[in-house]
């Protein structure tokens, strides 16, 4: 394919993002517009055709942000598809940092939802002109009149100014992209000034090394210059510079304003994070483009092979999903119950299921994967402070002064007749309403402060269940407080079995404890002698069940005689019972530890 002209009229570019909740329609919006400007051939077209791993295909949700450069109207369209779920909410700042406009989408037959605010106010505080757009409006579900009314009042845009589309069948798309030529504004980089590029997002190649999309701020990128990381602090040669239409197709130069991508030899993603500075060795700019950060971790567990022999696999696999994702965390860990494995940190649980299905998939490992655990920081009577991620390094009660655990506000939208049943979930779960404000006469938003702890094993399922998928999330981190927070420990044949180790509040200790004791007892099977599982807080027992030994019956042969004959085969019975008690070990089976741990009530 033939190289394009090496410089662009930055007056012609215009940079946009598709902002949305999820399944709201946004990489169906993107499908019809490479169709519409015929940036990929018909024959070769295929649904959701920006989203390239499997798992996003079938679930339907953007993970990775992809970029494309369409030619409209005389016109460039720079479109860069963001994620739309909370746990990426860092690559959507990024991706929107490189964006002069958002496209904001809602469906015209679920109205406002919580992650159409939360992205929305992000794009506002990026300071971007905003095109909001209805879509669905072919559903015969559709409410337009009803979404415009709350738009209007919510988010203050008015409604004259917005838009209709149906993305499925294209109806209203070239009218969408009419107005973001008129309404979105070009960019205003100088090409003379020192280079500062952004990086919003980076890859990993097996051959090309880590393929990095860029947004030039300031300056030009030569195809044979020399760069430096300013985050980072490396410097590198360029191997390769380039634009997608989707296709990757090299480029000589890029200019202010223009989208592209930038291959540079470097071996690893953290290299070449999000919100990455890149500027010219020779010639660098004063000062790195703000809002870098550096990714942490929200949530925790242990992740181990139910084969110990594919441990140096379950290496390998995560040492390999690091090269394309520099936010997962993860070091060695064992443990009594299920031998040697990993201690793995994630973005949220979305990012969590992820790379959990990732290892199954593209690498056919079997894993047991511990309960998620938050991060708590545990002050010590001496003064010291520990931050504790695994329940089994909680130190012991007496050397403990106070814990401070994660707390999160959220948002819940929900339809009004299910707002008794959401807030007494929150309640359960020791949220704080912060406020409650009617977007509509049958819509409601309510804001909470809640501990992360509650939200991270079965908050989202137990909201949807109970509004019947109606109910929309968001949430953003807000801090440490301190609590009344205990370990339960888990005792099966009176050896306390790490893997179940959990913290939680005080008030809900008893509760816990006497459910994983019900269920393990469901789970193990029956020994030749009792089996006592107990659920133990510091040294007091809060719950106990028994698995029943298997019994056999040793009076069958037993004919008649007198009654001391019988009582001598039981006393002989319940003496061989006793050994067995104490020299015998008590098995748990690994599927015992999948079932237990699962994280659905």
């Amino acid at each position: 394919m033939a190289t394009p002209p090496t410089t662009v009229d930055s007056s012609k570019i215009r940079t946009i993002s598709i902002i949305a909740h999820i399944d709201h329609g946004k990489s169906t919006l993107s499908d019809r517009i490479l169709e519409i400007t015929g940036a990929v051939d018909p024959r070769l077209m295929r649904a959701q055709y920006l989203d390239s791993m499997d798992i996003e295909r079938e679930r339907g949700i953007t993970i990775k942000a992809q970029n494309v450069r369409v030619q409209y109207s005389g016109h460039i369209i720079q479109l860069i598809d963001t994620p739309g779920h909370v746990d990426f909410g860092y690559e959507v700042s990024r991706s929107l940092a490189a964006c002069d406009g958002a496209v904001l989408l809602v469906d015209a037959s679920q109205g406002i939802q919580a992650q159409t605010l939360a992205n929305c106010y992000q794009a506002l505080e990026h300071n971007l002109e905003i095109i909001a757009v209805l879509n669905k409006i072919d559903l015969p579900a559709a409410d337009v009149e009803r979404c415009k009314e709350e738009l209007d009042r919510v988010l203050g845009l008015p409604a004259d100014e917005i838009l209709e589309i149906s993305a499925k069948t294209g109806e209203g798309v070239p009218r969408l992209l009419d107005a973001v030529i008129a309404r979105i504004p070009a960019p205003t980089g100088d090409p003379d000034a020192p280079l500062q590029a952004l990086i919003f997002d980076s890859y990993y190649d097996q051959y090309r090394g880590v393929i990095s999309s860029i947004r030039i701020v300031d300056g030009t990128l030569r195809g044979d210059a020399r760069v430096r990381m300013m985050q980072a602090g490396e410097n590198h040669e360029i191997e390769e510079i380039g634009i997608r239409t989707p296709e990757m197709i090299r480029v000589q130069q890029l200019g202010p304003g223009e989208v592209g991508y930038i291959v540079a030899g470097i071996k690893d993603v953290g290299g070449a994070r999000s919100g990455e500075t890149i500027t010219d060795s020779a010639r660098p700019a004063a000062k790195p483009l703000e809002g870098y950060l550096d990714p942490k971790p929200m949530v925790f567990c242990g992740i181990y092979p139910i084969d110990g022999d594919d441990l140096p696999d379950l290496r390998d696999a995560l040492d390999k999903l690091k090269l394309n994702d520099a936010s997962i965390t993860y070091e060695p860990e064992s443990s009594k119950a299920l031998g040697f494995g990993f201690r793995c940190g994630f973005l949220g649980l979305l990012h969590m299921e992820i790379v959990r299905e990732r290892l199954d998939r593209e690498f056919d490992l079997g894993i047991i994967a511990t309960a998620p655990s938050v991060v708590y920081r545990a002050f010590l009577t001496d003064g010291t402070e520990l931050l504790v991620d695994n329940p089994t390094e909680l130190p012991d009660p007496s050397r403990l002064d106070h814990i401070d655990e994660p707390m999160l506000d959220i948002t819940i939208l929900t339809p009004t007749e299910y707002l008794g049943s959401v807030m007494d979930l929150c309640q359960s779960r020791r949220g704080e309403m912060i406020k409650m404000d009617y977007l509509s006469t049958d819509r409601v938003e309510l804001r909470y402060t809640i501990p992360l702890a509650e939200v991270v094993i079965d908050f989202f399922d137990a909201l949807k269940s109970r509004t019947k998928g109606y109910a929309s999330l968001d949430y953003e981190p807000s801090g440490y407080i301190t609590s009344q927070l205990v370990r339960v420990d888990l005792l099966i044949n009176h050896e306390p079995v790490d893997a179940f180790s959990t913290i939680v509040h005080k008030s809900n200790a008893d509760y816990y404890g006497r459910r994983m004791a019900e269920r393990l007892k469901e789970l193990i099977p029956r020994q030749m002698f009792d089996v006592p599982i107990q659920a133990a807080v510091g040294g007091r027992i809060i719950s106990r069940e028994t698995v029943k030994a298997r019994r056999k019956d040793v009076l069958a042969k037993c004919y008649g005689g007198d009654i001391t004959r019988k009582r001598k085969l039981l006393e002989k019975q319940k003496e061989g019972k006793k050994r067995m008690k104490n020299l015998g070990r008590v098995e748990v089976p690994q599927e015992a530890f999948v079932a237990a741990l699962k994280l659905e009530d």
